[in-house]
């Protein structure tokens, strides 16, 4: 009879619990006890599902801790809230007191983890429920994979992949995309692409992770391709691919590779649009921002401006994406403009906003408001500091950086590599040979010295100071030397008339395996000048020939200045003749070898010649 009315009254509640009948459930708890069934786990565990149902929390702790009987799904009721309400300290303390656990409650706290940011002690959580010997989940295995993809950790990884594979869950489309995801977080593309080919039914999701991870490898072109790829197998495009799709017709840059597949970056930009239009996205306030994006990085603002025009709502980042777009164009008065309709709108800058701003300032050369709007913010943090450091950088006012970096200390703001980047550049600018050393001894402190970026700053400083020793002590401490640390020290070498040594260090660059820049070509011709060595380059020549450097302006403008001070005007003529572009530097080096080589007639014919070309002196 007992066991007739526990199911009837679980029922009941069920029933309660479905339509959240707040009143009528609580009329059934004092019937429960009413009738003496107050002890009964069964019943005790649906009125604790049915007070978190209703929101009411207070309730539902005190039915638990008042339980005579718990079992494991009493205690999992309760740390399920504390997890789905990001209560992680109470929930790894539950989780600790529990007699027993199940496959649910290591899921619900390495979810919470995940969820709350915390990707270590997920990992770690794991790893304690595989030694204690539970089998995980797709659902346990597909949250540990997306903090190992945050965390970078391919070793974790590929141990979860052996796993997978062992308990049969590598068909399981859901434990595939999440580590489809980890090997194009982690770079991985071959094995993503390896696993993608491997799926028997890849979804949207899976080709939303293929071309993040394109994406994020600069692989434009195989990224458009896997978008092309989904649309002729008729997988379901929702707003999430379209936004992934938007992402890579904004990737580029000004590399020979970006510069191919700009146009269809741009065409498929476009033809996103339309599939959101035409598919009933407008509404979609994160792929219309998307969109904004795509636009305004490419500089197309009155594109922008139209679907801006026609957001569904707006929301901070929609007035960022604008003000960053305006700045790109150096159009601060229109970034201003949009900063005060955006305050007038009822928005709170965020430090983003500053940023823009002062990104727009600063490209602008309005240094003077980019000052005032880093002055009214409350707690700059470090990228609006370095924003600042950057601007009086660009316009070479080393001492106001410098000054700015002494007042960032003051504050107590921990600087970033690129801070100290900026203001040993600074120094370098100033030959401040002391503050500069004061500078290493932050970037130490901050364990920042080894950092290749601060490094070449590092280079770059005690070169300008005529300290080469000291840089190729630094250099020769860089665990992985790449182009620029090269670059740098042949630099260093060069302005301080150690041209010789420069072009041994051009050779040890190369037999390193280190592929020489237009930067780098540039200045070794420029030591060959000084040297007047013209056998070392027609070397150098031969090689900018192979590796499609002749047609770089300024590597094309140091050949030029090469052949004329090794007093072959003839050679240098010849390849001037040749250049597809030049500007005013060749120009002027043309001149000036002339001239130098005592021919003034070809020097006045070709100025003549400068001039009708429009060519600003």
């Amino acid at each position: 009879m007992e066991r007739k009315a526990t199911h009837y009254l679980a029922n009941l509640l069920q029933s309660c619990i479905d339509k959240k009948a707040h009143l009528s459930g609580k009329l059934l708890h004092a019937r429960i006890f009413r009738i003496g069934l107050s002890t009964d786990t069964f019943l005790l565990n649906r009125l604790i599902e049915f007070y978190f149902k209703c929101k009411n929390m207070g309730y539902a702790h005190n039915l638990f801790h008042q339980m005579p009987h718990k079992n494991i799904y009493s205690w999992n009721a309760i740390l399920t809230e504390y997890c789905k309400a990001g209560n992680l300290q109470n929930a790894h303390r539950l989780f600790s007191e529990m007699p027993e656990r199940n496959i649910v409650s290591w899921n619900n706290l390495i979810s919470a983890l995940v969820r709350g940011r915390l990707e270590q002690q997920a990992l770690d959580v794991y790893n304690e429920m595989i030694w204690e010997g539970l089998m995980p989940t797709h659902f346990t295995l597909a949250s540990i994979l997306s903090a190992c993809g945050t965390l970078l950790n391919m070793e974790s990884g590929r141990k979860c992949h052996t796993l997978i594979v062992k308990i049969g869950l590598d068909n399981n489309v859901y434990v595939s995309n999440a580590l489809l995801s980890v090997y194009s977080k982690c770079g991985l593309v071959r094995d993503a692409v390896r696993l993608f080919e491997e799926m028997q039914e890849p979804n949207e999701v899976t080709y939303t992770a293929m071309m993040s991870g394109f994406t994020q490898t600069d692989r434009v072109v195989e990224a458009l391709e896997m978008f092309r790829l989904m649309c002729r197998q008729g997988i379901c495009i929702d707003s999430v691919s379209l936004s992934s799709v938007l992402g890579v017709c904004t990737k580029g840059g000004c590399g020979e590779s970006d510069q191919s597949d700009g146009s269809l970056r741009n065409a498929l930009g476009k033809l996103a649009h339309g599939l959101a239009i035409k598919l009933g996205f407008e509404s979609d306030l994160h792929l219309c921002n998307s969109l904004l994006d795509m636009y305004a990085k490419d500089g197309d603002m009155d594109s922008a401006e139209e679907v801006f025009a026609n957001l569904p709502e707006m929301s901070v980042v929609s007035w960022n994406v604008m003000i960053a777009g305006y700045g790109q164009k150096c159009k601060s008065g229109k970034a201003i403009e949009y900063l005060q309709r955006m305050q007038s709108c009822g928005f709170e800058p965020d430090e983003v906003t500053y940023i823009n701003m002062l990104t727009a300032c600063v490209r602008s050369g309005d240094i003077e408001i980019g000052r005032q709007i880093f002055d009214c913010m409350a707690c700059p943090g470090v990228s609006s500091w370095n924003g600042m450091l950057s601007g009086y950088f660009q316009i070479e006012n080393h001492n106001e950086a410098i000054k700015l970096f002494r007042e960032m200390q003051f504050q107590n703001v921990k600087p970033d590599r690129t801070t100290l980047a900026i203001i040993l550049s600074s120094c370098a600018g100033m030959e401040l040979l002391e503050a500069g050393k004061q500078v290493h001894a932050i970037s130490q402190k901050a364990a920042f010295h080894e950092d290749i970026y601060v490094a070449s700053g590092l280079i770059g400083m005690y070169s300008k100071c005529g300290k080469m020793d000291i840089a190729d002590c630094i250099f020769k401490k860089i665990s992985k030397q790449d182009t620029v640390c090269w670059n740098s020290m042949i630099a260093g070498l060069s302005l301080n008339s150690l041209d010789n040594e420069a072009l041994a260090f051009f050779q040890q660059m190369r037999q390193s395996g280190m592929s020489p820049t237009q930067f780098s070509y540039a200045t070794i011709l420029s030591c060959c000048a000084k040297l007047s060595s013209l056998i070392h380059g027609k070397q150098i020549h031969a090689q900018i020939a192979k590796e499609g450097f002749v047609n770089d302006v300024y590597v094309g403008s140091a050949l030029v200045d090469m052949y004329c001070k090794c007093g072959e005007v003839g050679e240098a003529r010849q390849f001037f003749d040749i250049m597809s572009s030049k500007n005013t530097v060749t120009w002027n080096e043309m001149i000036h070898g002339y001239a130098q080589n005592g021919h003034g007639h070809e020097a006045v014919c070709l100025y003549r010649d400068m001039i009708e070309s429009a060519i600003q002196d």
